[in-house]
């Protein structure tokens, strides 16, 4: 039988970030005390570490700022292909008016 998959919320996940990082745990020590995987400690090592370098990431964002910052990229994509399509019915129109 598959074992259930843990989720964590964001505040936990940043405790262990900050665990590593400022507490300078290894990342095998808080794996330990906490029973997580080594994978996913690093995949959230890695996340923050990208979102400090203001860059896109992968996975879900790990601060508000991030989560906001994606929220509103997604909005941006919808309303461009909101635009491009307006723009093809408007040219479509306008030859029909011809």
């Amino acid at each position: 039988m598959k074992a259930k998959r843990r989720t964590f919320d964001i505040a936990f996940k940043l405790q262990v970030v900050r665990m590593v990082t400022e507490q300078g745990l290894s990342v095998s020590q808080v794996c330990k005390e906490f029973d997580l995987g080594e994978t996913a400690v690093r995949r959230w090592l890695s996340q923050i570490n990208v979102q400090k370098l203001e860059q896109a990431g992968v996975g879900k964002p790990l601060t508000p700022e991030q989560l906001r910052i994606r929220e509103l990229e997604a909005q941006n994509r919808q309303l461009q292909q909101d635009v491009d399509i307006l723009k093809k019915v408007s040219a479509f129109f306008a030859k029909e008016l011809k």
